[in-house]
């Protein structure tokens, strides 16, 4: 049986200021809600550092950041990231003159699934057998996994997306949706209903851990894909635990999600998460990582916390929307008038055009012109949307893109439908998703060069 505990948090709070704690997090998951309210529950100051609040400046050879922070807890979702780098680089700034949990560094090393496996590996931490190898011709030929089965998946990625079980002859392609793949030894845990095992790692110590039964249909475990889950903090063996505590060690991460497989009495360390969510985890533990993780930023900071508070906490997920969330930009004193037409600008990070956009409150969402979306580098496609053209007979499928929006001096985001608008007087077609709250001057009308 395996002890879920070890060194954790200070036994008393410290009579010290509040720490601030900078939960650096770009999508609004359970997870970041729960830390942040951990932390205001352990009586710090918690601090969402979202797109809409965070900026840094560096002036007369200072660092700089608003909001000001004293530590971070980085839970940027890298394998989800538009553009990773770029969050890699604001991670960065933070991490050159604050203590963070999960550093960027780490999290760049800790993402590749096989270059995780190599380093365990080389740590002497046991993994299944795997094959990597770039070309069509190399993957498949000299493959050395003897099993009869093997697991092909993606060397980057999360939930379990696109893995599939191969034969020893089948082909496989070295890539999965333009990523990197490789082959996995199939473990057969040579149990009825297959199942892996996930421990949540925070510091030194398993904090809970649960299996995770594959639906009846499917080989895979993942919550994601029906997984059903079962408590098994209490019943972890000795070994699962310390390689899990190991795992997380050996890639210096500071919390994660560790998945293993036991056959014939072996345990081996399958992947290891770095922002593992944890909403499943609690359904079968009834306990919640988000306290600890708070605990051990707010320690990292030089604050002092209860553990037994802290332990209290962990009995409850608050996934609520947090006080210190940030509000999107603060909205207009007075009600916002809009012409029938009206000069707009709008951006994708490429660069910015100026055009004149038609209000029409009949269309539930704002629309852009092909030729402008390329202009400005609109991208990549987030979705797509059927609706109904008033020029075209039945419905047409759109790509939806995100964009950002200037009419007067208020920026703001939307996802907007891209169409072929050249037989248009108008480029752009300002839905409700802009208009609604702001009053539309039907005689208001911006005069064209």
């Amino acid at each position: 049986m395996s002890e879920a505990s070890g060194a954790g948090p200070s036994e008393t709070a410290e009579s010290a200021p509040p720490v601030r704690v900078g939960v650096l997090s770009f999508h609004n998951s359970k997870e970041t809600k729960a830390i942040c309210n951990a932390v205001q529950a352990l009586g710090h100051d918690p601090v969402w550092l979202r797109e809409e609040n965070t900026r840094s400046w560096i002036e007369a050879g200072d660092l700089r950041f608003d909001p000001d922070v004293d530590v971070v807890a980085n839970r940027l979702l890298m394998t989800k990231a538009v553009q990773p780098l770029d969050d890699i680089g604001i991670a960065t700034g933070y991490t050159a003159s604050r203590p963070v949990l999960n550093p960027p560094a780490v999290v760049v090393r800790a993402l590749h699934k096989y270059g995780v496996a190599a380093t365990l590996t080389a740590a002497g931490i046991r993994v299944p057998d795997a094959y990597i190898a770039f070309s069509h011709r190399t993957i498949n030929e000299g493959n050395p996994l003897t099993s009869e089965k093997a697991v092909h998946k993606s060397a980057i990625g999360t939930n379990g997306d696109r893995m599939a079980v191969v034969g020893a002859d089948d082909v496989v392609a070295p890539h999965i949706a333009r990523r990197r793949a490789f082959l996995q030894e199939f473990i057969d845990t040579g149990t009825e209903r297959p199942f892996d095992v996930r421990a949540y790692v925070v510091g030194d110590r398993v904090v809970a851990a649960m299996k995770r039964y594959a639906p009846s249909d499917e080989w895979r475990t993942n919550v994601a894909v029906g997984g059903e889950v079962e408590d098994f903090t209490a019943d972890l063996p000795e070994e699962a635990a310390r390689l899990s505590r190991e795992a997380a060690d050996v890639l210096d991460l500071d919390y994660a999600g560790v998945d293993l497989l036991c056959r014939d009495g072996a345990w081996y360390v399958l992947e290891v998460n770095v922002t593992a969510g944890f909403k499943g985890l609690f359904e079968a533990t009834g306990i919640s990582p988000a306290p600890y993780i708070a605990a051990l930023a707010i320690e990292r900071g030089g604050g002092g916390v209860d553990s037994d508070r802290v332990t209290s906490l962990a009995a409850v997920l608050d996934d609520s929307v947090p006080e210190c969330k940030p509000s999107l930009d603060p909205e207009p004193e007075a009600r916002t008038t809009i012409g029938y037409t009206e000069r707009v600008t709008v951006s994708a990070g490429q660069r910015a055009v100026d055009v004149v956009a038609k209000s029409d409150t009949g269309a539930g969402r704002t629309s852009i012109d092909f030729d402008v979306a390329a202009e400005i580098g609109a991208g990549p496609i987030v979705g797509t949307v059927h609706v109904k053209s008033g020029s075209r007979a039945g419905r047409q499928k759109r790509p939806l893109v995100e964009i950002d929006l200037k009419i007067g001096n208020r920026w703001q985001t939307v996802t907007a439908s891209i169409e072929n608008r050249n037989h248009m007087t108008y480029p752009v077609l300002l839905g409700r998703d802009v208009l609604d709250g702001c009053h539309v001057d039907v005689t208001k009308r911006e005069r064209e060069e």
